[in-house]
Order: structure tokens, then sequence, then C-alpha cells
């Protein structure tokens, strides 16, 4: 593609820009343009969702234009005082660092490993002084920061909010204004965050960056936006099994803004499997997203495993875990949460509950199961989790 071709492309997968007339000359012009994306490193696993604008930065940076990739290490510091905001957990420095190193690793299966940049906000978040942040919060009110939704529909139903939270938004603009970003992109339930930065950034004499706000990519579920908070997600390093197994789970009526907005499949294309064979359409969706993500070589064996489940059967080399045969008597709840098969024993019973876990084949109804010595065949037993999650549990 040409450049007018390529700036095409770019708008016509926005759903908002702010301003069209400026972002344009910007990209027309022969300037290196500094495109900044945020990210929250509380949540370090990135998914189909956040490839959309990803995918974008891409073509912006095969133009020619620097990518800045925000990590959010000071907020996440921070992380909700009020205790109330179990999404955002506060953090230590080692865990936003660590956080930082794990979304380089995943973006850059998408951007170009030598020019991208990750830069962490704590370096002039932190360096503020009192007076500093007096300054900032004095070029915002109240009554702008009541127009974000979240903050309008908790005022109006006297739910309280924090001071602390009003700073958020104030934040994450400075951070274009700390960069001298041209260009920010993010999802549309970002938009009020990425023109805070624009407001910003007119008050601190810099010329304010474009807005490019773009789709976000339904769940699993077929409701809501997807997230991992809501295990509605296909992330980007997952094993190709289990991608290809959760992209034979898209909605049908999905699969057309699946193929859309994450990958660079022909529309004709897509649209011809979808209306001949939704099924096959499911397992080209899911064959494109292991070739983008992890390679060629990955699909077969991927198939492979997804039709030896789907059959019921249990697949070769799964994980294994050992313990000590003292363990026998040990109650199903406290093993599943031993080797992390749940995330507390609570979840373990829901589980079972639910009818979502198998012992050697077996659905397991009784929450006060006890493993003991006829669940074992040649020492060992075979847990399994859903209909993809295996575990060998080797008694010694």
């Amino acid at each position: 593609m040409n450049k007018n071709e390529q700036i095409e492309l770019i708008i016509r997968k926005a759903v908002q820009i702010f301003n069209e007339e400026s972002l344009r000359k910007k990209l027309e012009s022969n300037k290196k343009l500094i495109i900044k994306f945020g990210a929250d490193p509380s949540r370090p696993d990135l998914h189909l969702g956040h490839t959309v604008p990803l995918r974008v930065l891409k073509l912006l940076q095969d133009m020619g234009h620097e990518i800045i990739f925000v990590i959010g290490d000071f907020t996440a510091m921070i992380g909700d005082p009020s205790g109330k905001n179990k999404t955002r957990p506060q953090l230590t420095f080692e865990e936003t660092r660590k956080s930082g190193e794990t979304y380089f690793k995943q973006v850059t299966k998408i951007l170009d490993k030598e020019k991208t940049k990750i830069v962490y906000n704590s370096t002039w978040l932190s360096k503020m002084n009192f007076k500093d942040v007096l300054e900032l919060t004095g070029k915002y009110t109240v009554a702008r920061l009541l127009e974000r939704d979240d903050f309008f529909n908790r005022f109006t139903n006297k739910i309280p909010i924090g001071v602390h939270e009003f700073m958020y938004p104030l934040m994450q603009g400075y951070d274009s204004v700390a960069i001298h970003a041209d260009i920010e992109i993010g999802g549309s339930d970002q938009t009020f965050n990425l023109l805070v930065g624009r407001e910003l950034q007119k008050d601190y004499g810099q010329t304010p960056q474009d807005v490019i706000v773009f789709p976000l990519l339904v769940g699993l579920d077929g409701k809501e936006k997807m997230s991992k908070s809501l295990d509605n997600y296909i992330g980007i390093d997952e094993e190709p099994f289990i991608m290809f197994e959760k992209a034979m789970k898209i909605p049908d009526e999905c699969l057309e803004m699946y193929f859309k907005l994450t990958t660079d499949i022909n529309s004709d294309t897509y649209k011809k499997w979808i209306q001949e064979d939704i099924v096959n359409a499911h397992k080209e969706f899911g064959k494109e997203i292991i070739r983008m993500y992890h390679g060629e070589e990955y699909i077969e064996e991927a198939i492979e495993k997804y039709n030896i489940i789907a059959k019921g059967a249990i697949p070769d080399n799964i994980e294994e875990y050992r313990m000590n045969k003292d363990n026998l008597g040990l109650l199903l709840t406290d093993l599943l949460f031993k080797i992390g098969f749940t995330s507390s024993k609570s979840d373990g019973r829901r589980l079972i509950e639910q009818n979502g876990i198998k012992l050697n084949g077996e659905k397991i109804t009784d929450v006060s199961k006890r493993i003991i010595e006829n669940d074992l065949k040649n020492n060992e037993i075979i847990l399994q989790k859903g209909k993809n999650k295996f575990i060998k549990v080797i008694f010694k």
C-alpha cells in the first residue's frame, strides 16, 4: 500500500477520531510522529481484543513512526487505596517491571522489537512534588471529570468517589505531556482519558495529540467486551490448542467481527467461508490466529489435539504433578487447589457442583470426595477441568 492507502485503512478501522483533519495532515507529512499506547501492568496477559489497536500500531510503525508503549506502573503501585476496586490491585515496583517485560514479549509478536519503545510513567510522575500536582489538578474541573460515565453514574446514585480516583485520568493524560505524543491510540472504553491527554497538552503549551479510538472486541460470551477477568478471552500467548479450541466457541454471529478486527484475511474470503460452512469458518479462524502468534508448524498438532478431546479422549503428554502417597485421603477440593487447578478451595467446590471436574474420566459431584487408594491406576490419577485442562497426579 502507498501512504494514502495506509492512511485510509487506519481511518476506516477507527470508530472515532479527534481530530480527523489534523490527523490526516500529520500522517501526510514527512515528520516522524510519536504514537502513544498505554497499558495497565496489573493485567500483563494480552488477548485478541488488545490486538485491534496493536495491529494499527504496526501499520503506523511500518510507515516510519515511533511507537511508545507507556506502562502505567506509577498508578498501579498506588492501586485503589479504598480497596473497593479489585480490578486495580496495588503492585510492587518489582511486579510492575515483571509485567512490563511480559508485555514487551507479547506485543513484539505484532510490533517490530527493534523499533518498539517501552517507558514507565513512574519516570516522570514519581518526580512531581505537591506544587506540580496542584498545578496539574488546577488544569481540570470537577464538572469536566464528572462527564466520565462511571463518575457521573456514581455521583448521581450517591456512591462515594475518592479524590484519588479523580487523579487517574489526569495522571494518564499527563503521560501524553511527558512524552510529547503526536497521536494516541486506544479502545472506545478509554475515550475520556485519551481526550484528557489532548486537553492537558494544550494547557502545557504543546500541540494537542490526535486521538484514534478503536472498537472493543466482544468476548466469547457474545455479550461483554473481551476480558481476562470475565474469562471470555483468547490470549495471544496461550498454547495453540487452547487458541483453536476457543476459536470454535466464538458465537457464530460474532465470527465476522473477529475476522475483520483481528486478521488480515480478505473480507470476501471470510464472508464466503461463513456463508458456506460456519463450522469450517471457525476452524479457518483458529488456524489463522495460530499462524499469526505461533507459526504454521503448530496448526496440525493443535487440530489433532482438539479432535482427540472433542471425542472425549485424554491427550498424550499432559502435565504431571508428583506428590507423596501419604497424601491419600486428601479432599479433592484441597488437591485441586494444591495443583493450581483452582484459585481457592471454595472455587473447587463450585466447580464440582457445576460438574466441571472429572477424575479418571468420571464426573465428580460430591464436594466431600477424598482421593483414596481405589482411585489410583498404577499410582496415578487423571484430573480434568472443563474440556481442555488435564493433569496427571502421580503418587509415590
